[in-house]
């Protein structure tokens, strides 16, 4: 079987597809209110109804647990509300300073391989943050991009994104977070993904004085070398 790093091609749609919309929420959104607005948009997807889409938000703090989630995991149940979701993977947390992009893409566009997908979403994150001068990492026993922290310790590393989705449908929804400006003690409430041994980083963490603005438009741009391109409607 094909590693990760060796599936990430270029995950581009079919010639002719419309430009996926690219829209950037304004002000902190709802969880439960983002979960709706992204099933809603998926099923639209789904029957030719709408444009394929990129929601890009910050939440409130809170923890939300993926379907392999494990109780012992939730370290400070009362600290922040919990969210079950329907997304694939762990623990996570998501808040203030913390860029959450929603994708919504019909696979059957590009190709219905969930392995690809989730190889070329890797490929976006580790671009984004090459544009910036940060090596981001792939590791094949765990989902998300990882930094290297030998400043720390010998063999040290921390996580910087993370990715969890979940497809019906063949269409997309959930997504990627990255890491510019969270308060970085806030996942201590959990353990992230799943992964105790490993710390959390962020962009301002590793000394790059960024704005969400200067990540969002890095996004935009390595989103439309990997996906195709964006409209904002």
């Amino acid at each position: 079987m094909k590693t990760r790093e060796a599936l990430a091609e270029l995950f581009l749609p079919e010639p002719g597809s419309a430009a996926v919309e690219w829209i950037m929420a304004d002000g902190l959104v709802g969880y439960d209110d983002a979960v709706a607005e992204m099933e809603m948009r998926a099923g639209l997807i789904a029957d030719g109804l709408a444009r394929e889409r990129v929601w890009l938000v910050e939440h409130p703090p809170l923890y939300t647990a993926g379907t392999s989630a494990r109780d012992e995991d939730l370290i400070a149940p009362e600290r922040f509300p919990v969210h079950r979701s329907g997304r694939g993977g762990q623990f996570t947390y998501h808040g203030p300073g913390q860029r959450v992009a929603y994708v919504m893409l019909d696979l059957k566009r590009r190709e219905p391989d969930l392995r690809r997908f989730v190889a070329a979403l890797e490929s976006w994150l580790i671009a984004t943050l090459d544009g910036f001068n940060v090596r981001g990492e792939r590791r094949e026993d765990r989902v998300g991009v990882w930094v290297r922290r030998p400043e720390k310790a010998a063999g040290s590393e921390d996580k910087i994104a993370a990715i969890g989705i979940r497809v019906r449908r063949w269409v997309s929804f959930h997504g990627i977070s990255l890491n510019v400006e969270p308060e970085l003690s806030h996942f201590d409430g959990i353990v992230p993904c799943g992964v105790s041994d490993h710390g959390v980083t962020s962009l301002v963490d590793l000394g790059l004085p960024l704005t969400m603005a200067d990540v969002d438009a890095e996004l935009r741009a390595q989103f439309e070398r990997i996906f195709g391109k964006t409209i904002v409607p």
